[in-house]
Protein backbone atom coordinates (compact mmCIF):
# COMPACT_ATOMS: atom_id res chain seq x y z
CA UNK A 1 0.00 0.00 0.00
CA UNK A 2 2.49 2.65 -0.77
CA UNK A 3 -0.17 5.34 -1.97
CA UNK A 4 -0.13 5.37 2.22
CA UNK A 5 2.33 7.89 3.08
CA UNK A 6 2.96 10.65 5.21
CA UNK A 7 2.17 14.18 4.09
CA UNK A 8 3.87 17.12 5.45
CA UNK A 9 3.26 20.71 5.64
CA UNK A 10 4.72 23.84 7.12
CA UNK A 11 1.35 24.93 8.38
CA UNK A 12 -1.31 22.51 9.13
CA UNK A 13 -4.01 23.01 8.09
CA UNK A 14 -5.85 19.61 8.32
CA UNK A 15 -3.70 16.17 8.46
CA UNK A 16 -0.24 14.88 7.80
CA UNK A 17 -1.52 11.72 6.53
CA UNK A 18 -3.78 10.64 4.00
CA UNK A 19 -7.46 9.98 4.82
CA UNK A 20 -8.67 6.85 4.09
CA UNK A 21 -12.11 6.78 3.13
CA UNK A 22 -14.82 6.39 0.67
CA UNK A 23 -14.67 9.03 -1.96
CA UNK A 24 -18.10 11.12 -1.52
CA UNK A 25 -18.91 11.47 -5.01
CA UNK A 26 -19.67 7.80 -4.31
CA UNK A 27 -21.56 8.26 -1.95
CA UNK A 28 -25.56 8.83 -2.34
CA UNK A 29 -26.12 10.54 0.80
CA UNK A 30 -25.15 13.37 3.22
CA UNK A 31 -21.29 12.99 4.35
CA UNK A 32 -19.57 15.05 7.10
CA UNK A 33 -16.23 15.42 8.62
CA UNK A 34 -14.62 16.15 12.22
CA UNK A 35 -11.38 17.04 12.97
CA UNK A 36 -9.64 15.50 16.06
CA UNK A 37 -7.36 18.79 17.54
CA UNK A 38 -4.39 18.17 20.02
CA UNK A 39 -3.65 21.00 22.12
CA UNK A 40 -0.82 22.26 19.72
CA UNK A 41 -3.17 22.66 16.93
CA UNK A 42 -2.18 19.28 15.29
CA UNK A 43 -4.64 17.13 13.71
CA UNK A 44 -5.14 13.55 16.18
CA UNK A 45 -7.50 12.31 13.96
CA UNK A 46 -10.02 12.77 11.38
CA UNK A 47 -13.55 10.87 10.65
CA UNK A 48 -15.97 11.29 8.05
CA UNK A 49 -19.74 10.51 8.83
CA UNK A 50 -22.07 8.91 6.12
CA UNK A 51 -25.53 9.81 6.46
CA UNK A 52 -27.93 7.31 4.09
CA UNK A 53 -31.25 7.84 6.24
CA UNK A 54 -32.39 11.06 5.04
CA UNK A 55 -31.34 13.20 7.46
CA UNK A 56 -32.56 10.31 10.03
CA UNK A 57 -29.00 9.97 11.48
CA UNK A 58 -25.50 8.44 10.57
CA UNK A 59 -25.18 4.72 8.78
CA UNK A 60 -21.68 4.49 8.66
CA UNK A 61 -18.25 6.66 10.51
CA UNK A 62 -15.18 6.36 9.26
CA UNK A 63 -12.38 7.47 11.72
CA UNK A 64 -8.63 7.56 10.81
CA UNK A 65 -6.39 8.26 13.96
CA UNK A 66 -2.45 8.59 13.80
CA UNK A 67 -0.28 7.12 16.55
CA UNK A 68 -0.30 8.98 19.57
CA UNK A 69 -3.93 9.76 19.24
CA UNK A 70 -5.18 9.75 22.73
CA UNK A 71 -8.57 8.64 20.79
CA UNK A 72 -6.37 5.13 20.15
CA UNK A 73 -5.84 4.81 24.06
CA UNK A 74 -8.89 3.10 25.20
CA UNK A 75 -9.88 1.25 28.34
CA UNK A 76 -10.33 -2.21 28.67
CA UNK A 77 -13.87 -2.79 27.47
CA UNK A 78 -14.43 0.16 26.05
CA UNK A 79 -15.89 1.41 22.56
CA UNK A 80 -13.33 2.92 19.70
CA UNK A 81 -13.82 6.53 19.74
CA UNK A 82 -15.98 6.04 16.49
CA UNK A 83 -18.90 3.81 17.75
CA UNK A 84 -19.26 6.39 20.42
CA UNK A 85 -19.85 9.19 17.79
CA UNK A 86 -22.06 7.08 16.10
CA UNK A 87 -24.18 6.25 18.99
CA UNK A 88 -24.08 9.19 20.26
CA UNK A 89 -25.27 10.86 16.80
CA UNK A 90 -27.93 8.91 16.62
CA UNK A 91 -28.92 10.00 20.21
CA UNK A 92 -28.68 6.18 21.66
CA UNK A 93 -27.45 6.95 25.11
CA UNK A 94 -27.36 3.32 26.26
CA UNK A 95 -24.45 2.10 28.09
CA UNK A 96 -22.44 -0.38 25.01
CA UNK A 97 -19.11 -1.82 25.88
CA UNK A 98 -16.80 -4.11 23.69
CA UNK A 99 -17.50 -7.89 24.31
CA UNK A 100 -15.10 -9.40 21.52
CA UNK A 101 -12.37 -8.64 19.22
CA UNK A 102 -11.33 -11.13 16.36
CA UNK A 103 -8.58 -10.67 14.29
CA UNK A 104 -9.59 -11.83 10.85
CA UNK A 105 -7.18 -11.91 7.31
CA UNK A 106 -8.90 -9.82 4.62
CA UNK A 107 -7.43 -9.87 1.02
CA UNK A 108 -6.85 -5.73 -0.06
CA UNK A 109 -4.62 -5.69 -3.19
CA UNK A 110 -2.11 -7.90 -3.65
CA UNK A 111 -1.68 -8.77 -0.07
CA UNK A 112 -4.08 -9.59 3.50
CA UNK A 113 -4.77 -7.31 5.78
CA UNK A 114 -5.53 -8.02 9.22
CA UNK A 115 -8.45 -6.50 10.31
CA UNK A 116 -9.81 -6.45 13.94
CA UNK A 117 -13.51 -7.74 14.34
CA UNK A 118 -15.28 -5.44 17.21
CA UNK A 119 -18.53 -6.83 18.99
CA UNK A 120 -20.49 -4.23 20.89
CA UNK A 121 -23.19 -5.03 23.21
CA UNK A 122 -25.34 -2.92 21.06
CA UNK A 123 -25.87 -5.75 18.41
CA UNK A 124 -27.10 -2.94 15.73
CA UNK A 125 -23.14 -1.82 15.50
CA UNK A 126 -21.03 -3.16 13.66
CA UNK A 127 -17.24 -2.23 13.99
CA UNK A 128 -13.92 -2.66 12.04
CA UNK A 129 -10.74 -1.75 12.55
CA UNK A 130 -7.14 -2.04 10.79
CA UNK A 131 -3.75 -0.66 11.01
CA UNK A 132 -2.29 1.01 8.20
CA UNK A 133 1.20 0.76 7.05
CA UNK A 134 1.73 4.35 7.88
CA UNK A 135 0.74 3.58 11.61
CA UNK A 136 -2.70 5.00 10.94
CA UNK A 137 -5.69 2.95 12.48
CA UNK A 138 -8.74 2.82 10.30
CA UNK A 139 -12.02 2.05 12.17
CA UNK A 140 -15.37 1.64 10.51
CA UNK A 141 -18.63 1.70 12.32
CA UNK A 142 -21.85 1.63 10.91
CA UNK A 143 -25.46 1.03 12.21
CA UNK A 144 -27.62 -1.59 11.48
CA UNK A 145 -26.06 -2.91 8.62
CA UNK A 146 -22.77 -5.49 8.08
CA UNK A 147 -19.29 -4.51 7.22
CA UNK A 148 -18.58 -6.71 4.33
CA UNK A 149 -14.60 -7.44 2.41
CA UNK A 150 -16.54 -5.45 -0.34
CA UNK A 151 -16.27 -2.46 1.67
CA UNK A 152 -12.21 -2.21 2.44
CA UNK A 153 -12.06 -2.24 -1.43
CA UNK A 154 -14.02 0.95 -1.58
CA UNK A 155 -11.53 2.88 0.41
CA UNK A 156 -8.96 5.43 -0.82
CA UNK A 157 -7.06 8.38 -0.03
CA UNK A 158 -9.41 11.25 -0.26
CA UNK A 159 -7.65 14.78 -1.69
CA UNK A 160 -5.85 16.50 1.30
CA UNK A 161 -8.04 20.24 -0.19
CA UNK A 162 -10.86 18.00 1.16
CA UNK A 163 -9.29 18.82 5.05
CA UNK A 164 -7.63 22.11 4.90
CA UNK A 165 -9.21 25.46 6.05
CA UNK A 166 -9.80 28.07 3.79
Amino acid sequence: MSFLRRRSAATPSGPDFDVLAMDPGDWPGDLGAGLLPGPDGSCQGIYLRYDLFGGRGPAMLIGNLPEGSPARELPEGEVPFEVAQLLAALGNEEPVTVTEVEGTPVMLGDGPLIVRRIKVSESRVACAQFERSDGVQVTIATWDRPITEDLYQLLKPLPAEMFQAG
